[in-house]
């Protein structure tokens, strides 16, 4: 059966998934890169922007297991890009070039309608301004059986766990400490929201912990 999944989503050892103060030279956030080290370096991520080379090892085990099976992503409207507000234009197209790395139908949480988006390599971004259960019943729609991949960012992520709309969680945490940042567990339960550790990896760039309900 589909699942709803994240993936692959890196956390610093003091709970934080990105940095403080998101801008064009910080996409991630101030330091917010420190925490995709791991990533960064595997075959995975680089085959994902047309390079050669990269580690072959557990780290990229997890980095091709975070995009495999997926039909549809979600995204918050901050993932998308540092625009606030109404859409002026339609200039901005992600953070990602002509070529994002998803593939498939993505679905941008909004308050702002704005027409759908064909980049190239099969990426449709579709921006949806009815909520996270509208948002999730169109991807799952794109998705048929496939899985489905809340991509992030934290606030995404923390309102669709809030809601108990989400499966399988696969977190990387890096051995960094960002002391502020985007806080992903603050308040939340995840025993009472039914998860429980099903497998956990450690390498000299990150602890790899799934999570599944149970």
């Amino acid at each position: 059966m589909p699942k709803v999944r994240v993936a692959g989503f890196s956390v610093s050892l003091d709970g934080f998934g990105a940095g403080i103060e998101q801008s064009l030279s910080d996409p991630l956030g101030k330091r917010g890169t420190e925490i995709f080290q791991w990533f960064f370096r595997t075959k995975t991520f680089r085959a994902m922007h047309g390079q050669e080379g990269g580690a072959v090892d557990t780290d990229d085990q997890f980095a091709r297991r975070a995009m495999e099976n997926f039909g549809a992503f979600i995204l918050g409207r901050n993932m998308f890009g540092p625009v606030r507000g109404p859409w002026l234009d339609r200039s901005w197209k992600g953070w990602w070039g002509d070529n994002p790395p998803y593939h498939t139908p993505t679905f941008v949480l909004t308050h702002y309608e704005r027409e759908p988006l064909v980049m190239e390599g099969g990426t449709t971004f579709y921006f949806t301004t009815g909520g996270i259960e509208e948002a999730l019943r169109l991807a799952k729609q794109a998705a048929g059986e496939k899985d489905v991949k809340i991509g992030g960012g934290v606030s995404t992520v923390r309102q669709y766990l809030r809601a108990g709309l989400i499966d399988s969680l696969q977190f990387a945490f890096s051995p960094v400490v960002l002391g502020q940042g985007e806080a992903l567990f603050a308040d939340l339960d995840l025993p009472a929201l039914g998860f429980s550790v099903t497998e956990h990896s450690p390498t000299e760039y990150a602890t790899h912990i799934v999570l599944e309900k149970v």
